[in-house]
């Protein structure tokens, strides 16, 4: 595979717990990769330890064929990696347009983002003067995509995004993401415990257990079988 993001025996933790054991995984350009498993297993550790919020304690990320493993957020972001947290990251107090400008460098081109995003998400175009925190729990969640995607990145991480959401707008985010794999080339890496969503929309899985990497292959007639398996234990 000619791999655009490789993580490999990668281990970080938080003090003298280790989080994160050995975890190995690839993304191809284009390509959308699953982390599938139960809370409390790592999954988001692994995302902060790519994107440098948390220290690798041993193995290596390379970005297009870069070690970036201790290279800061920030230049990370430089190099067209954009990230969709679980949890809260809008600035409550700025508006819809003030938050989505924060998704890139300048102010260059913003105008013809927002064209976009009033594609992606019309509610959000009709509400750039509100403030991000009087928007319900589903429109905040497209802000959030919405604002990683408008950055065109190389590489999207995204840790949950439809949790708590209702069926209607899971759906809506997941034609958004399946769309811009289209027509930008956005490889993903999507932390999620909704089965039909990944189902849908990834080209492979890997299941994610007590910090490692258990079970992994591509989206086919009996991933969920397999998947749902994992999660039962």
């Amino acid at each position: 595979m000619n791999a655009l993001l490789e993580v490999a025996n990668v281990s970080s933790g938080y003090g003298s717990s280790m989080v994160v054991r050995g975890a190995s995984l690839q993304i191809a350009p284009g390509e959308i990769v699953a982390v599938v498993g139960k809370n409390g297993m790592g999954k988001t550790s692994l995302l902060k330890t790519i994107l440098g919020f948390l220290p690798a304690r041993s193995g290596t990320v390379l970005l297009d064929g870069r070690d970036v493993t201790r290279l800061s957020s920030h230049l990370k972001r430089r190099l067209a990696l954009a990230y969709a947290p679980q949890e809260q990251s809008l600035f409550q107090d700025l508006t819809v347009r003030e938050n989505l400008r924060l998704g890139l460098m300048s102010d260059a081109g913003f105008d013809q983002c927002l064209t976009k995003v009033a594609a992606w998400f019309p509610i959000l175009t009709s509400r750039l003067r509100q403030r991000a925190g009087t928007l319900s729990g589903g429109e905040q969640k497209m802000l959030v995509v919405a604002r990683g995607l408008i950055a065109q990145p190389r590489i999207f991480l995204l840790d949950e995004v439809t949790e708590g959401l209702q069926p209607t707008v899971v759906d809506r985010v997941s034609e958004v993401l399946e769309l811009t794999r289209r027509e930008q080339g956005t490889a993903m890496l999507v932390v999620e415990q909704h089965i039909p969503f990944v189902l849908d929309l990834a080209d492979r899985f890997a299941v994610f257990k007590r910090g490692e990497v258990v079970d992994a292959g591509a989206i086919d007639a009996g991933s969920a079988a397999r998947i749902e398996e994992h999660m039962r234990l």
